[in-house]
Formats: C-alpha cells, structure tokens, sequence
C-alpha cells in the first residue's frame, strides 16, 4: 500500500499534538518529520509509544522533504514557511488563520502580511463546501474552529434562501480553543467555575463566518471551563411559509452523505457526543412563529482543526476521507 510522505510543524501545541496522534495511526501516512515553532527540541510524554516522543527544532529544509505538510505555527511563521514549501513542491494544510480570508483588506485588517500568490492559490478547506477543489490545491486553509460550527449549520439554510432578518451565533468554547500559551483570560483561576463572553464584534472568526455565508452575523464568543469542546446556538428567523420540514429537507440534501456531519434534528446536540471525535453533530427547533434555533457542536481540537486539516488532507490525495479519523 502506497503511503504519503508527511511532516507537522508546530506539533507541541495542542493541535500539533492531535496532528501527531492521528497522523500517527493513518493506515496511508509515513510521518516523517514532527517540529516545534522554533529552536528546541521537546518530548511529548503524552505521545510515547505512538510517536517516538521527541519533536525536533523547526526546519523548512526537512519539512520539504516530505509531499505534504501539516502547519500548526503562529500566523507570522506560516506567513513565511507556507509559501517556501509550495515553492518547492510541498502541499501545505495550514491550521493557522493567515490565509482563510480571501480578501486582501479583510486578510490585512487580522492577520500578518502574506505574498499576494500563496493567499491567492488557497483553497478554504471546509470539506463539506469546498471538497470539489481539494484535489488540486497546493495550499489549504483549515477553517477556524468556531466558523466550522457556524457555517456547517448555516450555509444550507442560507443557500436555500430559507433565512430571512439577523443571525445570531451564541458560541461556547473550551479553553484550549485559546491556544497553548497561557494568558490572564486561560489561567484555571480565571476560568474556572466561571463564563465570559469576549471579543464582541472584534473576534476575527466573525469575518471568515460572513465570508462563506454571504451575510452579516452577530458573533458573540464565551470561554467555558471544559479542555474541549465547542456549542453554538444559532438563532435566525424563517421566511415567511417555511418551517421544520424544509429545514430538515435542506439539511439532509446537504449532509446525508457527509461522513463527519450527523443530523440530530431535535434531539439537540451535546459536547460530550463528539469530544474526541471528528463528527459535528447539529440539531434544530422551529416555531410555529418563524423563530429558528440551531445547535451546533464539535471538538475544537478535532473537527475544528487537526482532523478536519486530515479530512482534507485524505481528499486531496484521493483516500478515503474517514483515513485516520475512524
């Protein structure tokens, strides 16, 4: 059986760290190289007996050694590294945020600057939407964990033209959605026993959900204390003569053949269904009056970014999208 060369940088945080778990037991990989950000060499205790434990300093040299590779690095390297690797051959799935946004304002308004071709040649890697361009992309920008949610549980109906009037996008979060490095907002004395919203109106995510829905959205983020997890209740309203039934209809023709997307209708999901899982489990309650509410889970570590960037990573190359992540 013929397997892909792939290396991971930035595999210390915790989606490298997922990276390197499902890279790991892929039946179709030959993971050749695991990085950190930068000069140190780390052990991953957590990995032992799956990966051999020891990440090696950041090198583009080695990382161009392999066809594929994964970046889970701060958006001011991957500005950088992404485009080196596919000047040389490399496809990049790239976990960070610098290339999702297709427009040059928007892109410069939230992330660090990048060259002009390598944003123009991204392909916005929701594999759900955008599966007919994975095969020739050369550089895939993973989705943001909670644009994910969102956009899995609104484009249909938005597509369909059944929303009419404001979304909502209610969206709570585990605390390793905030990344590896600690803060003043992610210390367990800050987060425990506790709920914040944050960022409201000036979370970045906001413009990737209103770039692949075509429609503004309130988008309000609250960190939870749970490790994992993500739940957004979407509130919306139904155009007039629209109902549960067209609901239900559009969402089955959008996702009845998805392997990662399970329809709960109104069994409402929880995160506890799809913690270390790739699935998003999405569910719905409508009104007789026209009021919408859907609710959208995943695992931000999983679904939201390390096994979503291997789901593409499977279709790009033509495996079976479910590869590693059975």
């Amino acid at each position: 059986m013929q397997t892909v060369r792939v290396g991971v940088a930035g595999a210390t945080g915790y989606a490298g760290q997922e990276l390197l778990a499902i890279l790991s037991r892929h039946p179709r990989v030959s993971l050749t190289a695991a990085m950190s950000s930068g000069t140190g060499q780390t052990e991953l205790p957590r990995l032992a007996g799956v990966w051999n434990g020891r990440v090696e300093p950041l090198s583009i040299d080695q990382l161009a050694e392999a066809a594929a590779a994964f970046l889970a690095l701060p958006d001011e390297i991957t500005a950088e590294i992404a485009p080196a690797l596919m000047a040389r051959g490399v496809r990049v799935f790239d976990l960070s945020g610098t290339f999702r946004l297709r427009d040059a304002e928007q892109r410069a308004q939230w992330y660090p600057p990048a060259p002009d071709g390598a944003a123009a040649a991204a392909v916005y890697g929701l594999p759900e939407h955008h599966r007919e361009a994975l095969p020739d992309a050369s550089l895939v920008a993973c989705p943001g964990c909670y644009p994910t949610a969102a956009i899995l549980a609104l484009r249909p109906l938005v597509t369909a033209g059944l929303l009419t009037g404001d979304l909502v996008v209610d969206a709570k979060s585990g605390i390793s959605g905030a990344g590896k490095t600690p803060s003043e907002r992610t210390h367990f004395s800050a987060t425990h026993g506790n709920v914040a919203a944050y960022k409201v109106f000036t979370h970045r995510h906001a413009a990737e959900i209103e770039q692949e829905l075509q429609a503004p959205v309130t988008f309000v983020p609250h960190l939870v204390p749970l490790d994992r997890g993500i739940l957004e209740t979407i509130y919306a309203r139904l155009r007039p003569g629209a109902g549960a039934r067209e609901v239900e209809a559009t969402l089955r023709a959008a996702y009845d053949d998805a392997a990662f997307v399970r329809l709960r209708g109104a069994t409402l999901p929880e995160i506890r269904d799809v913690a270390h899982t790739n699935f998003c489990d999405i569910g719905w309650s409508a009104h007789d009056d026209g009021r919408l509410v859907v609710v959208a889970c995943l695992d931000n570590l999983v679904k939201g970014a390390a096994g979503q960037a291997v789901q593409a990573f499977n279709i790009a190359f033509g495996l079976d999208e479910r590869d590693g992540l059975r």
